[in-house]
């Protein structure tokens, strides 16, 4: 019998995260073409044709229209360990919305009859007026998981089920990532895309031996961006601005020094780097590299990473600062033997 016991325990634990993940695919499987989820309690927006302003994505609109534009923006990698949440928990229910939810999955009988029990007795499904919080309706909502569209590490950790919360009250603290304004500015960092790093160099076509290579950044293409995540249905937003502050030259070979010394171009008056101008070939570069060799048939894979510093702002008032981010390209470049000339 204690087998049986345990047997029967585990069978109601496995049901309870089985409801919960299969909630959270359910929400997946229904997002169109800019990631939207139409289930549960937040209202709608149109999105733009290039897809800057989302529609419910895991329960959160996302405002896109000041992130960097263009065809090679890139997503932000943390700087650090840590990554954004790979679920979190929103409105999804209302009172009605979750009864049509539950009870198909009860008369299936699929969970058994003791978690169904288990699952009315919760709910208070037999309540007509009350069940499900039908008297609370307009008052709150049910909350449920949501999980990353890419389905990241710990995508299934959001294993409890509904919880109801209360218009105006804050989300029980036992349910981490329930969304609150930091909650939604990590969501938003997952949203900022920045622009290409492809650095300008100078000599442009191909470099020479011992000769110092310029390299800069187009200034007008390095400004803050930012992403906005929102929850309509409780009226809380959240804001994630990432701001350049330095890039990074790596040459792609031992045999190369790099201007400053360490390879780190601060950006300096809203500029990384600085154009190479006529008169400046004795000068030595703010921002570049420096070859001693030549590359030969082959190319030497230059990478250029620009870190972002990002910050954010709620409705709340409150704030702070989350990891910088980083993004970064590779390009080939060519570096040849000064050539004599013998009279």
């Amino acid at each position: 019998m204690p087998a049986v016991r345990k047997v029967a325990r585990a069978a109601t634990a496995l049901a309870i995260i089985g409801f919960s993940l299969l909630a959270s695919q359910t929400a997946y499987a229904g997002r169109g073409k800019y990631g939207e989820n139409g289930d549960g309690a937040n209202t709608g927006a149109n999105a733009n044709d290039d897809g800057t302003l989302s529609v419910t994505a895991g329960g959160v609109v996302f405002d896109r229209s000041k992130n960097g534009s263009g065809t090679s923006t890139g997503a932000l990698t943390s700087s650090t360990s840590w990554t954004p949440p790979p679920c979190w928990y929103a409105p999804k229910y209302t009172p009605e919305q979750l009864q049509k939810t539950l009870e198909p999955i009860w008369e299936a009988e699929s969970t058994g009859y003791e978690w169904d029990a288990a699952q009315r007795k919760k709910y208070n499904a037999d309540d007509e007026e009350k069940g499900f919080n039908k008297d609370k309706t307009g008052k709150g909502y049910w909350w449920d998981s949501y999980v990353d569209k890419s389905y990241p590490p710990g995508w299934d950790s959001c294993d409890k089920g509904p919880f109801w919360v209360d218009t105006g009250d804050a989300p029980p603290a036992e349910y981490e990532n329930a969304v609150t304004p930091e909650v939604l500015a990590e969501l938003a960092y997952n949203e900022i895309r920045v622009p290409g790093t492809k650095v300008t160099l100078a000599p442009a076509e191909a470099t020479k031996v011992n000769l110092p290579t310029w390299a800069w950044l187009d200034g007008a293409a390095f400004k803050p961006v930012s992403v906005t995540a929102t929850v309509p249905a409780i009226n809380v937003s959240a804001t994630a601005t990432a701001e350049p502050v330095s890039l990074k030259i790596e040459p792609g070979t031992a045999d190369a020094v790099t201007y400053p010394a360490s390879g780190v171009c601060e950006i300096n008056n809203g500029r990384i780097g600085e154009p190479y101008a006529k008169g400046k070939a004795d000068e030595t570069p703010a921002c570049g590299v420096k070859y001693l060799r030549s590359s030969g048939d082959a190319t030497f894979p230059l990478r250029a990473t620009v870190t972002w510093e990002i910050h954010w702002t709620g409705t709340d008032g409150a704030g702070g600062d989350l990891p910088d981010g980083n993004f970064g390209a590779t390009q080939d470049v060519v570096v040849q033997e000064i050539q004599a000339v013998n009279r």
